[in-house]
C-alpha cells in the first residue's frame, strides 16, 4: 500500500504524475515530501510511488 496524506491506496505502484493528474493537483502549486524528503519538482515526471512509500502533498494557498 502507498500512504498519501494519511490515506492508504491499495496499489503496488503508481506514477506520481498520474496520481497528481487524477486528483487535480497542479505541480506548480504544491510541494511533495516522499519518505521524509522534499522531492524536487524536476523529479515528479520520473518518480514512481511504490508499495510502502509515504507521501505528503502540501498545496499553496494565497491570501491577504
Amino acid at each position: 500500500m502507498i500512504k498519501i496524506n494519511g490515506e492508504f491506496y491499495n496499489k503496488k505502484e503508481i506514477k506520481l504524475t498520474d496520481f497528481l493528474n487524477d486528483k487535480g493537483y497542479s505541480k506548480f502549486k504544491i510541494a511533495i515530501e516522499l519518505n521524509g524528503d522534499i522531492l524536487n519538482k524536476s523529479l515528479y515526471e520520473e518518480t514512481v510511488l511504490k508499495d510502502g512509500d509515504s507521501v505528503e502533498i502540501v498545496s499553496f494557498v494565497g491570501g491577504g
